[in-house]
């Protein structure tokens, strides 16, 4: 499983409208991953404090870490 596909598992089982998520990405010196969520589901994807956005970015870090792929960012924004 790929960083993007880790990414969008953990953003669809926090949504109930799977089909809302839409993922990007980036490669230049740092992978970055851009999530886009539909504004009811923002808070669901982002959680108290940021806990559940951190979460995510924990675990894709270290899937990134441990997979020797480099650094990796994870943007989380609404979508348009």
């Amino acid at each position: 499983m790929n960083l993007v596909e880790l990414t969008e598992y953990l953003v669809n089982t926090l949504v109930t409208k799977p089909a809302t998520v839409t993922l990007g990405e980036e490669n230049d010196d740092v992978f970055i991953i851009e999530v886009r969520v539909a504004e009811d589901e923002i808070g669901a994807v982002i959680g108290r404090g940021g806990k559940i956005a951190n979460s995510i970015r924990t675990i894709v870090q270290a899937a990134a870490y441990v997979n020797n792929q480099g650094k990796v960012k994870i943007n989380i924004d609404i979508q348009k």
